[in-house]
């Protein structure tokens, strides 16, 4: 009896040879790197089993694998499958990744294997665990329809004539290569899934209580590991890597208005540095008494956008406000629009100066000597839309002027976007109204403490670790229940 498995994890893959009992454990490292063709693979091989004959190759014609089978057994076929379907994303059909018995990760799930706690030594557990995992993910990444875009953008980027638009032709190439960032990473984790099981199988045919032990504790942390992808696969859309601009708007109410729009704008300051990305103040109109008409910030960092777009909609705060003096309880409403920053010279609206109103004004607010003695600020009105951005916080009037036209080219590619897929609302122009009944998230602080996003109805009794920037919760929540809802595997 000779067979063998190779088993392909991040960094190394693990050979184990079986051959009349006696087995040989090898290290790999680096197996996937291109140096490892075909023919090397064999050579180390027979360098290593001091065979008389080894595999020409591994690549998946018919008559390398019947060689490999005969040579090593089920586990050649499996793996040279394997190699086959890796090679061939881009092709009409993808091949389903199976165990030497033909377990799949759907056959899993079908058997309902019981999922107990993380530290329980399972494997059926761990399997069930990570297979419900690849699905969720399965399932966000709309994989049916993922799988026929992929088929679409091979036969574009086949096309002899594709390169005679560079932006286009720019533009396929990377969503086609996104798109199959993705195939990838979820075909190597279900395949790593089910090499594990294969090995842990043979591990208990053989006794072999040290490799059972470590397949065991590889399948625990690919059970932590996949609850950290399930996150990943909620920020799959098109602009969620981008950064962003946050922009907050006081609604009705004067200073207690105001001073609430204040408070909001700091909990996404907070949430920023929590989450380790850059905030930058870029616009910012003082109350007369307190707090802000109006703000915006500019938030750098991967995923800024894919994670603040759940923040965009009406909030509502119900407190005993301290403006007034008979200690009444007051509700005010502060409105919050997020708009992405397309990177790459990725813009979808081109702008004409002869479409451009430019306003000098001088900067308010607490300035140094010489923000507020010159007329350093810079508003542009954009004539054919009516949308406007302004910046006053930079030291001179041309670092104004391009902080601003940075911010009027998002908006009018938020505008853009909107307009395309019907959701106006999103932008700035377009929210609703800012009063009863639009709110996404209530924060209440008198006459009880709790926050309540009433989209999915999410809730905290601590406001104040809220508006501290602890938001990460109601983030998530409203991602997993906005893709759950309708998305199809």
């Amino acid at each position: 009896m000779s067979s063998f498995i190779i088993k392909g994890s991040r960094s190394r893959s693990v050979l184990l040879w079986q051959s009349y009992g006696i087995k040989i454990r090898s290290i790999i490292s680096s197996f996937n790197s291109p140096a490892y063709t075909d023919s090397v693979l064999a050579s180390v091989l027979t360098k290593s089993f001091k065979t008389t004959t080894a595999p020409s190759s591994f690549g998946s014609k018919s008559g390398e694998i019947s060689h490999l089978n005969q040579k090593f057994g089920k586990f050649a076929y499996s793996w040279s499958n394997f190699v086959s379907s890796t090679r061939s994303l881009s092709s009409e059909a993808v091949a389903v990744a199976t165990t030497c018995d033909g377990l799949t990760v759907e056959r899993i799930i079908a058997n309902q294997w019981p999922i107990l706690d993380e530290n329980e030594s399972d494997w059926k557990s761990h399997a069930a665990a990570i297979a419900q995992s690849i699905q969720v993910i399965k399932k966000r990444l709309q994989w049916k329809k993922l799988l026929v875009r992929v088929k679409m953008l091979s036969v574009e980027l086949n096309k002899p004539d594709l390169w005679n638009d560079p932006n286009h032709a720019g533009k396929i190439s990377r969503e086609h290569g996104s798109l199959m960032g993705k195939m990838k990473g979820v075909m190597t984790f279900e395949r790593e899934l089910l090499e594990h099981i294969d090995m842990l199988k043979l591990a208990k045919e053989e006794n072999d209580s040290e490799l059972e032990s470590e397949t065991l504790k590889a399948m625990m942390d690919m059970r932590r590991v996949s609850k950290e992808k399930e996150l990943e696969a909620l920020l799959s859309a098109e602009n969620d890597p981008c950064s962003c601009y946050i922009e907050v708007q006081a609604g009705a109410g004067g200073t207690e208005s105001n001073d609430w729009a204040s408070m909001v704008m700091e909990m996404y300051k907070e949430w920023a540095q929590r989450r380790k990305y850059s905030v930058t103040v870029v616009d910012e109109a003082p109350g007369e008494l307190a707090g802000i008409k109006r703000a915006t910030i500019k938030v750098n960092g991967e995923y800024a956008y894919g994670y603040a777009k759940a923040e965009v909609g009406v909030h509502r705060l119900v407190r005993i406000s301290p403006f007034d003096s008979g200690k009444r309880r007051h509700t005010s409403f502060a409105a919050v629009a997020v708009i992405p920053i397309l990177g790459d010279g990725s813009t979808r609206v081109q702008i004409n100066d002869s479409d451009l109103r430019v306003e000098r004004f001088r900067s308010g607010g607490a300035g140094g000597q010489h923000a507020n003695t010159t007329d350093s600020a810079v508003r542009i009105i954009h004539i054919p839309t009516g949308i406007t951005a302004t910046c006053q916080n930079e030291r001179s009037q041309h670092m104004n002027k391009a902080s601003a036209m940075a911010v009027l080219q998002s908006r009018l590619d938020q505008l853009e976007m909107a307009r395309q897929t019907a959701m106006n609302a999103q932008h700035t122009q377009s929210l609703t109204e800012i009063s009863w009944g639009n709110q996404i998230r209530t924060y209440v602080l008198h006459p009880y403490r709790m926050v309540k996003d009433l989209r999915t109805n999410y809730e905290v009794s601590d406001p104040d670790s809220v508006l501290e920037g602890d938001l990460d919760g109601f983030i998530l929540s409203f991602l997993s229940s906005s893709l759950d809802k309708d998305n199809d595997v």
